[in-house]
């Protein structure tokens, strides 16, 4: 438990109709008191009820800040488990700075960023799991992305985790009995009855682990890079897709140096778009570091959008790109149809091996069939399968990967005929890796760096 009292701005620093300061710690109610003048002049914050409202004024001095409504939640009950007072104030910057700086003056210090969740993580109010759904819930693009933090939020996966924690540990304690007291506990046939277990627990994790590549798509975006050669309409598509001039268009090839970035909802789906500079030769340093980007972030892409400008032939740049595309998922767009054309769609589908669509980025034909061709390849009726706890996090599925190997371990061990105490080893550690996923037996490092990912206010 910290005991000293920490606070921060809890909303937007920018011009808005209401602003929030947090405080949280032991003295948080004594630190409110200290600048809050109430309505009823004789009430006091450290008089008043948990969970009820109050109005009146922060003051400084003889000085009247702002006029205010303020929230007292006592702890445990309350988001970080201690005391926690909230200022309901004006939302102009400069009014929520100078409530901020009367707080820190009055005895509180800044928290640090995350440092509120982090309190409640480590004051029992919530798992590791369920604290790194909060940022995911700030953070959310999309639908699915909202409802998977929320669930997380209110302990879903937790409580998987736990499920598979607990069968873990009943047959690590059978084990370990068993090896300290032979004349109670029988091993006759043991080895089968935990081969089955195994096979139950290992099929559950593997569907969660085989589902959380689709949990990141859905969550994340489906990562989609726009690859092709210079002036082929790569920005156009981008701003097409973006619905807004994101990009630089002009007929000067190379315009693209380095990437652009995107969210969009197309229809329902969530794409994390990056334009890319044109894919040439080129002895343009600054062209040729963009062209080098350009490629990493093909590699690294659940999506290639492979824009050809049907009026050029092909050369050896889309000899280069269709090699790159073949073993990646991808969508050809022969673009600028509005041109006459010179390349044959046919001709270049048999190339690829890739669908291709006559498009025209300029006059938004094709775009329709482009969504669809996307709806088709990323099926969200099956990506959203067991979303009741759907892995969305790298580090989540890294532990599960771990666990699941020691399964593994055991296995194999029974197999070959090993004695009962090889089981528990490696039970054990399947166990404590499933428990870093909600914060059992977890790094302080590693907790710092999740909870550095939140805002000062969180």
């Amino acid at each position: 438990m910290y005991h000293d009292t920490i606070a921060a701005v809890g909303t937007a620093m920018t011009q808005s109709g209401i602003g929030i300061i947090r405080i949280s710690g032991e003295e948080a109610i004594e630190v409110g008191d200290r600048i809050f003048r109430s309505k009823k002049k004789d009430r006091r914050l450290s008089q008043v009820p948990t969970h009820t409202i109050h109005y009146g004024y922060i003051v400084d001095g003889d000085q009247v800040i702002d006029e205010v409504l303020v929230s007292v939640m006592k702890g445990p009950h309350s988001y970080t488990a201690e005391d926690v007072v909230e200022i309901n104030c004006h939302g102009g910057v400069l009014v929520m700075k100078r409530i901020l700086e009367l707080v820190l003056r009055s005895g509180a210090r800044p928290a640090e960023a995350g440092e509120f969740t982090k309190r409640a993580f480590l004051n029992g109010r919530m798992d590791l799991s369920q604290a790194e759904a909060v940022i995911d819930l700030i953070n959310s693009k999309n639908d699915f992305a909202m409802k998977s933090a929320v669930k997380q939020l209110s302990g879903t996966l937790s409580e998987k985790i736990r499920q598979l924690r607990e069968k873990i540990l009943y047959e690590t304690a059978f084990i370990e009995s068993a090896l300290d007291d032979p004349e109670h506990y029988s091993m006759d046939g043991y080895g089968e009855k935990l081969s089955a277990i195994l096979d139950g627990l290992m099929l559950e994790m593997g569907m969660m682990i085989s589902g959380a590549d689709n949990g990141r798509l859905l969550s994340e975006g489906i990562r989609t890079v726009i690859l092709g050669k210079p002036n082929a309409g790569k920005s156009s598509l981008l701003n097409l897709l973006v619905g807004e001039d994101r990009a630089i268009v002009t007929e000067v090839a190379g315009t693209t140096r380095d990437t652009l970035e995107e969210q969009i909802l197309l229809d329902g789906i969530g794409l994390h778009i990056v334009d890319t500079a044109g894919i040439r030769d080129t002895e343009d340093i600054v062209e040729k570091i963009g062209v080098g980007k350009a490629l990493q972030q093909a590699e690294e892409a659940d999506l290639i959008l492979y824009v050809v400008d049907s009026s050029v032939e092909l050369d050896e740049n889309d000899m280069q790109i269709i090699q790159m595309i073949r073993d990646k998922k991808a969508i050809v767009l022969l673009n600028k149809s509005d041109l006459e054309g010179v390349i044959d769609s046919d001709r270049l589908c048999r190339l690829t091996d890739k669908r291709v669509i006559t498009f025209s980025a300029r006059e938004g034909y094709g775009m329709m069939e482009l969504k669809h061709a996307i709806q088709d390849m990323f099926d969200q009726s099956e990506l959203a399968l067991n979303d009741e706890w759907c892995l969305t996090s790298i580090r989540h599925k890294q532990a599960m990967q771990d666990a699941y190997e020691s399964l593994r371990l055991v296995r194999q061990s029974i197999e070959d005929g090993m004695p009962e105490d090889f089981y528990s080893i490696d039970l054990m550690n399947a166990y404590q890796q499933l428990g870093t996923i909600i914060g059992e037996a977890v790094e302080d490092d590693l907790v710092d760096e999740i909870f550095s990912q939140f805002c000062m206010g969180k």
